[in-house]
């Protein structure tokens, strides 16, 4: 491996961007192709961001030498298909959420990796913001003491276009994997894996979930209440109950723009702020989890201990149960 980690990127959609404008930021890390579908979206990509080469197919990218690790960036019903395909080339992948459609291809991106032994990870980029690093270390240290209720709503209304891809079966439109995979890995973090799982939605126009709500509760008596919506715009806050305090995260609960608030039982409060100068243009705080990726590949670790590939799986069954029970049924699925 070189000095400075080389990554491709699959995929030239808002969050691919997102990536490019983040590891920017980073000395030892840097992005060193993009492939698309279409050799001209390559192309105009890799000269928005500064990226030396450009590929008009996949396997050209992740065919490329000089592509260390992959970023999987395409829409998420081709997550799957296209971290194998980095995978089998032998390059270490980074998988946008939801890491894949479901529990069943989770786990096949997952073996494969552990048998190819490269280093795989869902992005779930929020897990390594400052405020979430510090709500950890709160929860550990029994800040709030028993944790035994959690809160967290992502709704944001989008146009009302049957051709946008939130609204699109071909595309894992609908507001549960989209937007509600953020609250469930939230829950999963804080609680772990739940013990039963209630939901209900209400469709779109076009078929797919429009808003969905879920309670998941948990072996201690805890509760987790989780909704998402890309029909009406949500407060996106989260708050944590425990026996001896809560923890709230303001809006947009999932951001770098997060400030969290925590409030002992006695009525005192202390404040964890944004970190200045975070959001930069259109950085958005993602280089935090691309840096935990090059430290654990230069570390010769095959998973993250933050975001490991067995959570993943479970997080994606939660959603398997959700869309069960709400009858959201995608083709091939």
């Amino acid at each position: 491996m070189t000095e400075v980690l080389r990554w491709g990127i699959i995929g030239t959609g808002g969050i691919a961007s997102r990536f490019a404008a983040d590891t920017a930021k980073l000395d030892d890390t840097a992005v060193s192709a993009v492939g698309s579908r279409s050799a001209a979206k390559a192309a105009e990509f890799a000269a928005t961001w500064g990226v030396p080469a450009s590929h008009g197919s996949y396997q050209d990218l992740v065919s490329d030498p000089s592509v260390d690790a992959v970023y999987v960036a395409s829409p998420h019903p081709f997550h799957a298909e296209h971290a194998l395909l980095a995978i089998a080339a032998g390059k270490h992948v980074l998988v946008e959420k939801p890491f894949t459609m479901d529990a069943v291809e989770a786990r096949t991106v997952a073996d494969a990796a552990r048998t190819a032994g490269v280093f795989c990870m869902e992005a779930m980029w929020t897990r390594f913001l400052p405020h979430m690093v510090h709500l950890r270390e709160l929860l550990a240290a029994g800040a709030i003491g028993d944790v035994l209720a959690m809160g967290a709503d992502q709704g944001m209304r989008f146009e009302q276009n049957p051709e946008h891809r939130l609204f699109s079966f071909e595309l894992g439109g609908g507001a549960l994997l989209d937007l509600g995979i953020y609250p469930f890995s939230f829950a999963s973090m804080v609680l772990g894996a739940p013990q039963t799982v209630r939901a209900a939605a209400t469709p779109a126009f076009t078929g797919v979930d429009g808003t969905t709500s879920a309670v998941l509760t948990y072996g201690n008596g805890a509760h987790a209440v989780i909704l998402c919506s890309a029909t009406v715009a949500t407060p996106m806050k989260a708050w944590i109950a425990g026996t001896e305090g809560r923890i709230e995260l303001d809006r947009q609960w999932y951001t770098s723009t997060t400030t969290l608030t925590l409030t002992k039982s006695d009525g005192s409060t202390e404040k964890f702020e944004p970190v200045p100068g975070l959001v930069e243009g259109r950085a958005k705080g993602m280089h935090f989890m691309v840096t935990e990726a090059v430290e654990r590949i230069r570390a010769g670790e095959l998973e993250s201990e933050v975001m490991p590939l067995d959570e993943t799986i479970s997080i994606m069954g939660i959603l398997d149960e959700v869309r069960d029970q709400i009858g959201l049924v995608y083709p091939e699925s």
